[in-house]
């Protein structure tokens, strides 16, 4: 109850200023660093066009950066104060020492598709078959249904498939050319895949639920420095709030997606209204990450990939995720 009313009264020291315009200039600054087309974009133009951020006391800036390890150089060199990654990823650099802290953002998640009409119907259909990952070996959703496939069938997918990996857009185009017999890809590139017609064999989020793993736990998030928390009292929280206001905004109003639809990179309106869908099917529950669900992810996460994916977060490090309300 104390903490609730520090945060709370942090957050209403930051709106102060808000209510005279001579101050406005003082607000706080969130620079975000993020992918040139990653789709956080949705949500931060969202909270920039509509003065989300304002309303919460701060002013966002938006930076586009090339690529991921860009975002990362930039918050750890002091160039950004906030960038977009998964907890796991967060975890091991706060378990190496970094004093990164997760605020959640989405649990969108992919899965494996197949053509339309294809034999593969199941996991156990692709033995003997060739498989298309996007990420790499240790690509979370690809370990999530290794295990998946293992309780369910006794299947060894690593060993009874032909895998090829490569980044997201070469996956869709194989996928779509039917150079492999099912393919595992990031959500928005799955939406599109489905919008051209192939069709979805399993989530990973109902692989997880069959695993007894907490699907409504958030993957991704914006991660910042705690010493930058620490110089700016309730900023997670007023991130997290603005952050909410966007993902309401967008659930209840088609005239906020056409604001959107120039920056999403939608071919036909089939790709539009699956990418739409998708997005807001990631939206988390609100409040606390639940810290046994994330470390029995964090488990399985061990199990299957070992010190390569987790590094020694083999438990979530005491303060990683934001306290939120």
């Amino acid at each position: 109850m104390i903490r609730s009313i520090i945060r709370r009264g942090a957050c209403a020291l930051l709106a102060l200023s808000l209510t005279a315009p001579a101050f406005a200039q003082d607000l706080p600054k969130v620079r975000a660093a993020v992918l040139k087309i990653g789709t956080v974009n949705w949500e931060l133009a969202t909270i920039t066009e509509n003065g989300f951020d304002k309303a919460h006391g701060f002013e966002l800036e938006v930076a586009p950066y090339a690529d991921n390890g860009a975002t990362r150089v930039a918050v750890e060199g002091g160039e950004a104060d906030v960038a977009v990654a998964d907890w796991i990823w967060v975890a091991r650099q706060r378990a190496a020492g970094k004093d990164y802290v997760f605020v959640p953002y989405s649990k969108a998640v992919g899965g494996l598709v197949a053509p339309k009409d294809s034999d593969v119907t199941s996991l156990k259909d692709l033995a003997g078959k060739k498989v298309g990952i996007a990420g790499g070996p240790l690509d979370k959703s690809w370990l999530i249904l290794r295990a998946y496939a293992q309780q369910e069938y006794g299947m060894d997918l690593k060993a009874e498939t032909e895998q090829v990996f490569g980044a997201p857009p070469l996956i869709f185009k194989a996928g779509l050319g039917g150079e492999v017999s099912g393919a595992i890809n990031f959500w928005h590139f799955l939406a599109k895949m489905k919008a051209a017609g192939m069709e979805e064999v399993t989530s990973v989020e109902e692989a997880g639920k069959a695993l007894g793993l907490n699907t409504d736990t958030p993957l991704l998030g914006y991660y910042m420095k705690e010493s930058y928390l620490a110089d700016n009292p309730g900023i997670a929280q007023a991130l997290y709030d603005a952050s909410r206001d966007a993902k309401d905004l967008l659930a209840s109003d088609d005239a906020a997606w056409e604001a959107l639809r120039p920056s999403m990179n939608a071919q036909t309106d089939a790709q539009f209204d699956l990418l739409k869908k998708d997005w807001l099917a990631g939206t988390p529950a609100r409040g606390p990450v639940d810290l046994d669900g994330a470390n029995k992810l964090l488990a399985l996460m061990n199990d299957l990939g070992g010190a390569d994916l987790v590094g020694e977060a083999t438990t979530v490090p005491a303060g990683l995720f934001a306290d939120l309300e």
